[in-house]
């Protein structure tokens, strides 16, 4: 019996239109350009609209990854989507996503891990292919920040912006896709990065009017130490079980959060920052939908090769931690027909 390995048939992102500056924040709040770009090292970030919601973010995403793959919503066989901002705690984004696509009856399920969901919702659609369950998976990193954002606050509102990324992964005989990972969670530093308000713990209608707990917190601090600790540690797991070593990789694609902790994990890797994809300057960090846009940017403009071996590092709220080494498709050639 043949080996079932997944493939990246198709990608796409959607980013909105609006653009807001580092410049355009110093009329808003007390900070600078400078001071934005040395410590994060953002210079912008886009922001939904009004009508933009989570769902529609991630369908323009879908769609496109759809598009690429040459497939039609009812090939789909399940749809993960990967959010902390869903449109409603009730129904469920993934259902949402699943109706505006068009793509009937098929299974939805949304990964809730904040800035690591992708990766995670990635290693989920990889065991349903590899056990022969599915043949054709949409995984979609989504986030809508700007509206849990506390606009007063120049610690967390210059960091976050809205963003939707979206892969296809599809059935084949052929070596490729996920080859190795590793999954990981220390809910002892929850408070590190939390949105206090709207679940059952603290129920909205019992905040009192104008409260901050509807908007994310976040100890930038702890976060850092967590991420420079953790990142490199986990990448040297994940090569060593897959019997691999940093010289088989040939881009590093992490969480876009700070380019301070890309830069940490550079000199700790001792990988030279030019193997990192790197893009936060244009769009902050976009939680669980950072990796997946960058991928789609990278494999667009033909930056990534889809034979290119690539490393998936991602950290945040929880705090957790999901790293991953794939090999996007079995061939270089960007046309999605099996060969």
């Amino acid at each position: 019996m043949s080996s079932i390995y997944g493939r990246i048939a198709g990608w796409g992102h959607y980013t909105p239109e609006k653009v807001l500056t580092n410049f355009d924040l110093e009329q808003m709040v007390d900070t600078s350009n400078e001071w934005i770009v040395q410590r994060s090292g953002i210079r912008e970030r886009r922001i939904a609209q009004a009508g933009e919601t989570t769902s529609t973010m991630a369908v323009n995403a879908g769609r496109s990854a759809l598009e690429k793959a040459g497939l039609s919503p009812a090939d789909l066989d399940l749809i993960i989507v990967a959010t902390s901002t869903p449109d409603y705690h009730a129904p469920a984004v993934s259902s949402l996503v699943q109706d505006q696509l068009g793509a009937v009856g098929c299974p939805a399920f949304v990964v809730e891990t904040g800035c690591t969901g992708w990766v995670y919702g990635l290693s989920i659609a990889y065991q349903f292919i590899q056990t022969g369950t599915y043949e054709n998976i949409l995984v979609i990193g989504v986030e809508l920040l700007s509206r849990f954002v506390n606009w007063k606050d120049r610690s967390t509102c210059v960091l976050f912006g809205d963003a939707a990324g979206a892969a296809v992964i599809q059935a084949t005989e052929k070596p490729c896709g996920l080859e190795g990972f590793e999954l990981g969670s220390d809910g002892s530093q929850g408070e590190a990065i939390i949105l206090p308000a709207g679940g059952s713990a603290r129920p909205s209608p019992k905040e009192p009017p104008g409260s901050d707990g509807h908007y994310i917190r976040m100890n930038g601090r702890e976060v850092f130490k967590f991420a420079t600790r953790t990142v490199g540690a986990s990448a040297e797991r994940v090569l060593q079980k897959s019997g691999m070593t940093l010289n088989d990789i040939d881009w590093i694609i992490p969480h876009q959060a700070n380019l301070r902790i890309i830069q940490a994990a550079s000199k700790m890797m001792d990988v030279p920052l030019e193997r990192f994809i790197i893009n936060l300057e244009r769009y902050g960090n976009t939680s669980a939908a950072t990796i997946p846009v960058a991928l789609s940017e990278c494999l667009t403009s033909g930056q990534i090769q889809p034979t290119d071996r690539l490393l998936l590092a991602s950290f945040g709220a929880g705090l957790t931690w999901a790293t991953a080494i794939i090999q996007p498709n079995h061939s270089a050639d960007h046309a999605t027909t099996e060969s």
